[in-house]
């Protein structure tokens, strides 16, 4: 960046600039849902997270991102508004060759460092980029990088050890690897034109033109994302830490009927000897009835009436089971679990609690759940009202159903 006389502005000369290698294929991990770098992890792809961390640090410039020539499309879709913030170029069939002409992309803007970062790494953070941009001098590199914890075996032709490697001094090296910018992109150049392309990482490369590279502490959060288990553990890791919130609805429902002349009363599909029966247009399942309710609230259905209108002849004295399990139905074709279902029983009379167990038998078989997420009570009225006088019975009823997704904000 210059101002209007021509001369650097201040502070966009310290800036460092970014390589990120992007153009693998990731074969180890899977391409059934595309190369592992556009792949989602904690609902975002590998490539746009990467993106994050290095356009919000406050010494990064310029961000070239070497990406395979067949992925332009994928590659703007993944990363949405960074597109516009970053340089995607081509890379090459290797990853010392996608390297080199990151570094190439970057020549006009001459910047004095620069790091090289491997897009499978999205746990990179903002404190090892500043350990490593602490570390690079005029003629030195650094490498972010592990001490060796376990114990290493050589492995011979025939498939058995041979000998056990003392891990003294060895590291694991991670990315970003940061370099002089003019000292780095010569080395590549010199690899180029020598035919020498079977360099692992950049670190090798100064290793190779003898610059000495400077080891700083990695992060052991800073894991490569190889293999199809590393993704999903990945996601599991970010979605864990994603404040969510699952779309669990409550609907109630309320009911009520009165006694008629009658020797049995039908209640939470269970029949129960008595000296009065409930009058309703079907069998009168007070509890039943609000549990319907309840059921058709959590996904806006409407209420019972509205899908089995009293009007119709063909519910005349029909099992209200089958309104529950036409609910429970309409609930589980949108995608929701019937967590669980509580339904209170207000009466004087009959005795509930002789029948709770049959109740909760036949609701675990209309809302196909387990017994232990059913709750049936049943409580007086204390002599109050219509309930204490013994002319009808009342129920409410409750039912939680958790549907696919997050609720909208």
């Amino acid at each position: 960046m210059t101002d209007a006389s021509g001369k650097q502005a201040s502070g966009a000369h310290d800036k460092v600039a970014v390589v990120i290698v992007a153009a693998g294929r990731g074969a180890r991990a899977g391409q059934a849902d595309g190369p592992k770098q556009y792949q989602r992890i904690g609902g975002r792809a590998v490539i746009a997270r990467v993106l994050d961390i290095f356009l919000a640090h406050p010494r990064i410039g310029e961000i070239v991102v070497a990406i395979h020539a067949e992925d332009h499309e994928l590659f703007n879709q993944a990363v949405g508004a960074h597109a516009d913030r970053v340089t995607a170029i081509a890379g090459g069939a290797t990853r010392q060759e996608s390297v080199r002409l990151g570094l190439q992309a970057l020549r006009t803007h001459a910047p004095e460092k620069v790091l090289i970062h491997d897009a499978a790494r999205p746990f990179v953070d903002a404190e090892l980029i500043d350990r490593t941009i602490a570390a690079i001098g005029e003629r030195e590199g650094a490498l972010p990088a592990l001490p060796v914890a376990d114990t290493l075996k050589r492995e011979s032709a025939g498939g058995v050890v041979s000998e056990t490697v003392s891990r003294s001094g060895l590291h694991a090296a991670q990315t970003p690897q940061g370099f002089p910018f003019a000292a780095i992109m010569t080395m590549h150049e010199e690899a180029y034109h020598r035919g020498r392309a079977d360099f692992t990482d950049d670190a090798a490369i100064a290793e190779w033109m003898q610059m000495p590279v400077k080891i700083v502490a990695g992060s052991p959060d800073n894991v490569k994302l190889t293999w199809a288990r590393d993704i999903a553990m990945a996601d599991q890791r970010l979605s864990g830490e994603r404040f969510r919130f699952p779309d669990i609805r409550t609907g109630n429902g309320y009911d009520v009927h009165a006694f008629e002349p009658g020797d049995h009363v039908t209640l939470c599909g269970v029949a129960i000897p008595h000296q009065k029966k409930l009058s309703g247009h079907s069998d009168a399942d007070v509890g039943l009835h609000a549990l319907t309710d309840a059921l058709l609230a959590t996904c806006g259905a409407g209420d019972i009436g509205t899908h089995f209108p009293p009007s119709d002849p063909q519910w005349k004295g029909a099992a209200s089971r089958l309104f529950v399990e036409y609910a429970a139905k309409l609930v589980r074709e949108r995608g929701g679990r019937i967590a669980n279902a509580d339904i209170t029983l207000i009466c004087e009379a009959p005795r509930v609690g002789p029948h709770r167990e049959a109740m909760t038998a036949a609701l675990s078989q209309m809302l196909a759940i387990s017994a232990d997420r059913i709750s049936v009570k049943a409580t007086t009225n204390e002599k109050l009202g219509f309930v204490g006088r013994e002319e009808g019975i009342a129920a409410i009823a409750t039912a939680s159903v958790v549907f696919p997704g997050e609720v909208p904000q």
